[in-house]
């Protein structure tokens, strides 16, 4: 076997389980739809329903991700608790009667802004519930030395329809309208129902469920407080999904307030973000032992790359410096949720990494309306520069806390990069 053909069989090695491949294809026309109302959505707010305005933007992802802040912890009890595969297919179905209800509405005529504002709500309660049985669901379909390539293969399927999903919502927007754009995200949801209802039941790794009890949540959040590589993995995730992660905001603003694009380069510019998410997410799956040295190594280049796409003057190399940003998001995330979910013992894990989902999806509606008043009175580069100084702040932070707490020094090395650790006085790498 050649070289470059043992890399590509350790990058797609979950492939070879029955039940992940139907997963796997089922959430590739899934994520497709999801990407085209992502932009069909945001285009409906800032060019249909309000005169660009940002803070409407911003108002409309805070009012997505909200429900976060107060049901992901409770998810991750369910997710504890109940059978996940059909958890999943319920909140599957749920995401894809909003989706076609909001779709009716604009369609024919009589969307108004608190429908979206209503609907923005009462998606994010769904996917509230969803993602923490979504992430953890992966550890049933494949064994625990393989959870990190599956999920660097869930980061790709989810960023190789970016590269897709946007351009042809761009397209159906300037052809047909916004309304078809959440109509077909509605009807692709069937790919990840039909998949996960054909799965064979005999080969999925049952997780053990954890007992009903009083005081579930607290025991997650004493666990992760004894665990600092957990925490500070959540310090970390916290505040760059808070001022940095608003790439949906910031692309829809940048094209349409800075270069006065139409919705087939808004579009685009999307899809040119998703070349390096995929790149990331590709990456992530050949890793087989992600770590918090990788993670802050990820966070600095998600800085340094977000500043240098800030200021770039133009349509084409704003979207050429995206590839850049969206490699270290997807190194990032990828990272992170891996090493929780290897770092976790099984009956917990589900609510860690529903606490892990609060603080990344979360924080989101705390930033997502100051990044758009930012926008608003300063200008979108400046609202991705707050992103890129956060990004390189709480990375300074998490490795001063390495030096003077673990007595540890650090630098950066390779691309992407990550930390070479070396104990006080000593200059053997760990």
């Amino acid at each position: 076997m050649s070289r470059m053909t043992a890399a590509i069989a350790q990058t797609f090695a979950s492939l070879k389980f029955f039940n992940y491949r139907l997963w796997f294809c089922g959430a590739l026309v899934s994520n497709m739809g999801a990407w085209i109302q992502r932009v069909g959505q945001d285009w409906l707010v800032l060019r249909q329903l309000t005169h660009n305005s940002g803070l409407d933007a911003g108002i409309v992802t805070a009012l997505q991700f909200a429900p976060v802040l107060v049901l992901s912890a409770w998810a991750g009890v369910l997710a504890d608790r109940l059978p996940r595969r059909k958890l999943l297919i319920a909140t599957q179905a749920g995401q894809s009667v909003l989706a076609l209800t909001l779709g009716t509405l604009v369609l024919v005529g009589h969307v108004q802004l608190w429908h979206v504002y209503l609907f923005a709500l009462l998606l994010g309660c769904v996917t509230a519930i969803d993602a923490p049985v979504r992430q953890t669901f992966v550890a049933e379909m494949v064994p625990i030395n393989s959870l990190p390539n599956a999920i660097g293969l869930n980061s790709a399927s989810f960023n190789s329809s970016r590269l897709i999903g946007p351009a042809i919502a761009g397209f159906l927007i300037q052809a047909f309208g916004t309304g078809w754009a959440f109509v077909i995200n509605g009807v692709t949801f069937t790919a990840t129902i039909l998949g996960l209802t054909f799965m064979k039941q005999a080969e999925l790794r049952i997780v053990q469920s954890a007992k009903k009890e009083k005081g579930q949540i607290r025991q997650a959040v004493a666990y992760i407080r004894h665990r600092p590589e957990i925490w500070l993995i959540l310090v970390v995730i916290g505040v760059i999904s808070c001022l940095g992660f608003n790439s949906q905001l910031t692309i829809g603003m940048m094209a349409t307030q800075v270069f006065d694009r139409q919705a087939g380069q808004f579009g685009l510019l999307s899809s040119i973000f998703g070349i390096g998410a995929l790149a990331g997410a590709l990456m992530a799956a050949r890793r087989s032992h992600p770590s918090l040295k990788l993670i802050i190594g990820a966070a600095i280049g998600f800085g340094v790359t977000s500043a240098v796409s800030a200021v770039m003057p133009t349509y084409v190399s704003f979207g050429l410096s995206g590839i850049f940003v969206g490699l270290f998001t997807l190194t990032l995330l990828t990272a992170a949720n891996s090493t929780i979910q290897i770092s976790t013992e099984p009956a917990m894990r589900g609510r860690v990494v529903a606490l892990y989902m609060l603080v990344n999806q979360g924080a989101t509606p705390i930033g997502s309306p100051i990044i758009g008043w930012i926008s608003q009175q300063f200008g979108t580069r400046w609202a991705i520069g707050v992103g890129a100084v956060a990004a390189l702040g709480v990375a300074s932070f998490v490795l001063l806390w390495i030096r003077t707490r673990w007595h540890l020094t650090a630098r950066l090395q390779g691309f992407p990069p990550h930390l070479v650790v070396h104990a006080l006085h000593d200059e053997t790498p760990r």
